[in-house]
């Protein structure tokens, strides 16, 4: 199978420009494409999962990947999908981000000369001049247009402010950069980024004329995507100090059993025919399947030796074996005990099992705590010193354990 019609198999692409040239541009290998990437933190998350692999399909193939870091459009902020406004960020915390981003990059891409770049498009947008802009960018955009873009449209009723109205124009002028100056003619996005895809695609056919050849094309899984990335906990992260490699590991396993065969198919690079074999499977088959989901993108992210870790570490823990050394740790201070032991609705904030006491209440009240394998009897419940200097095994609903210790 050529590589652009397993993209379409693997349920990848929604949305294109001009597919015949973008198919014969991906088979051949003469794709030269970017995804932004946002650096509103300092880690990227299961969200940001679809674009890194399939940036790693496309290199496999042959391509060169960009890997754009929007330094400068993080200054203003993306309204696509958004209620509110962002909160703006200093230089030195986007340049932070940015570095960090690119460590867990090299983990799906290979960078340098002729391979994957990364840059930055603080580089060129800061640099700009407004009145120029306005002149030779500007000139180019119909307000009528902008103003019917689905991302704009979504925020016309609470306020859209002027600084966000220009996002468009600036993710525009990134591709129209990068095709001058990178060799860059194709562009990857979610389908939320449709219509700012489009403005760039228009403004090198405007400025370079009609036989410039940029193709646009959106991706299935984007929004989906962006829900992957949440949890009641947070963001899923791929940097191991905010989401261990066994919460990683967790969080895959626990997919709805109606996503877990479309995951396997997009994110994972097992051969589809092993995918395809998988589409009849049932009831135990699909805990099966998430666990071949699980242990690949674990190891995509963390490596073999830590997939296999985690994968012990879970299996352990669902056969109620002992087994708990690859387990998510808190270590408490006697400083956070009262009169030697620690209520469990302050045990589960300081586990960051719960984000608050209210939830946490709620928790316990529904019967959905556990510890040592014992159900949690009411709020009045507590772990004592003694307990944690043995080490307490917390459960939190089904899937969810945590080991809590005191600091020796």
């Amino acid at each position: 199978m050529k590589v652009y019609d397993e993209l379409v198999a693997r349920g990848l692409i929604a949305q294109v420009t001009n597919e015949e040239e973008i198919r014969e541009m991906i088979d051949n290998g003469k794709a030269t494409f970017y995804i932004g990437f946002d650096p509103t933190a300092d880690s990227l998350h299961v969200g940001h999962f679809m674009a890194l692999c399939l940036m790693k399909r496309l290199q496999m193939a042959g391509n060169r990947p960009i890997a754009l870091i929007g330094g400068g459009t993080a200054m203003i902020g993306d309204p696509s999908g958004r209620t509110d406004m962002r909160s703006m960020m200093t230089k030195e915390t986007i340049q932070h981000n940015c570095d960090c981003f690119k460590k867990q990059m090299e983990r799906f891409i290979e960078f340098g000369p002729d391979k994957a770049q990364m840059v930055n498009n603080a580089d060129w947008l800061l640099d700009l001049n407004y009145v120029e802009v306005l002149r030779e960018v500007g000139a180019c955009f119909s307000v009528n247009n902008m103003l019917r873009a689905e991302c704009y449209k979504q925020r016309m009723e609470k306020g859209l402010s002027f600084l966000e109205f220009n996002y468009m124009i600036m993710q525009s002028y990134d591709f129209y950069h990068l095709y001058q100056h990178y060799g860059c003619n194709m562009q990857f996005g979610g389908n939320d980024q449709w219509s700012n895809m489009l403005g760039g695609t228009e403004l090198i056919r405007r400025k370079l004329g009609k036989d410039a050849h940029a193709m646009t094309i959106t991706l299935l899984l984007n929004s989906e995507g962006k829900k992957m990335g949440k949890t009641a906990k947070g963001a899923v992260w791929l940097d191991p100090n905010k989401t261990t490699p066994f919460e990683f590991y967790q969080y895959w396993r626990n997919v709805a059993d109606e996503d877990v065969l479309k995951c396997i198919r997009m994110l994972t690079f097992l051969p589809l025919e092993q995918i395809d074999a998988m589409d009849s499977w049932k009831d135990a088959q699909l805990n099966e399947a998430k666990d071949i989901l699980a242990y690949e993108l674990t190891k995509l992210v963390h490596g073999e030796e830590e997939a296999e870790k985690a994968r012990t570490a879970a299996r352990a823990l669902f056969a109620d074996g002992a087994d708990d050394a690859n387990m998510p740790t808190t270590a408490l201070s006697e400083a956070q005990l009262t009169e030697d032991k620690i209520a469990i609705m302050d045990l589960m904030v300081a586990c960051k099992l719960c984000a608050t006491k209210s939830e946490a209440r709620r928790l316990v009240q529904q019967g959905g705590v556990f510890v040592n394998g014992e159900k949690v009897p009411g709020i009045d419940f507590a772990v004592t010193k003694e307990m944690l200097q043995e080490g307490v095994k917390v459960r939190k609903g089904k899937k969810v354990f945590h080991k809590v210790i005191l600091e020796s």
